[in-house]
């Protein structure tokens, strides 16, 4: 077990990221991550519900839609990865135009460095994410999210 510590990576404007150590290898945490199915239990934020339509496994062009709620209001959202690195990146971008990346590097046998980026750079209404509070908001989910991933596998 290890002494679990999320924290904040600068990747420059309109990115949240944020980085933890799992205690666990990083083809097992890229596949849980791959597959949608398993994104309600991931989710620190209590948005993403576990409602799911799309491919089990996700892969590079897929889509896969997902059933949310935010501020007592439900709603679906599909996604389309817009990258894929088989055990390493994924990503995937809303309608929106604001991207979700999960980065896997195995530092050791068994123990592997996660970051979560929400990335806004490319949103067709950035400010608009500002003005709502949606980095803080995001970093707070983020943080819970890799902290719920760390302890999941005895960190």
């Amino acid at each position: 077990m290890t002494d679990t510590k999320v924290t904040a990576v600068d990747l420059g404007p309109r990115r949240v990221a944020r980085r933890v150590v799992v205690d666990a290898p990083a083809a097992e945490l890229f596949a849980l991550v791959a597959d949608p199915r398993r994104h309600g239990e991931l989710d620190g934020s209590g948005t993403v519900k576990s409602t799911v339509s799309g491919p089990d496994r996700l892969g590079p062009g897929d889509r896969f839609t997902v059933a949310m709620r935010m501020y007592g209001a439900p709603y679906r959202i599909t996604s389309t990865v817009t990258e894929f690195t088989e055990g390493r990146v994924i990503e995937w971008r809303h309608p929106f135009g604001h991207r979700w990346r999960w980065e896997f590097d195995e530092q050791s046998p068994g123990r592997t460095q996660v970051t979560e980026v929400w990335d806004y750079t490319t949103a067709k209404v950035p400010k608009v994410f500002e003005l709502a509070g949606f980095p803080k908001k995001n970093a707070h989910g983020i943080t819970d999210t890799l902290l719920g991933l760390a302890r999941r596998y005895g960190g």
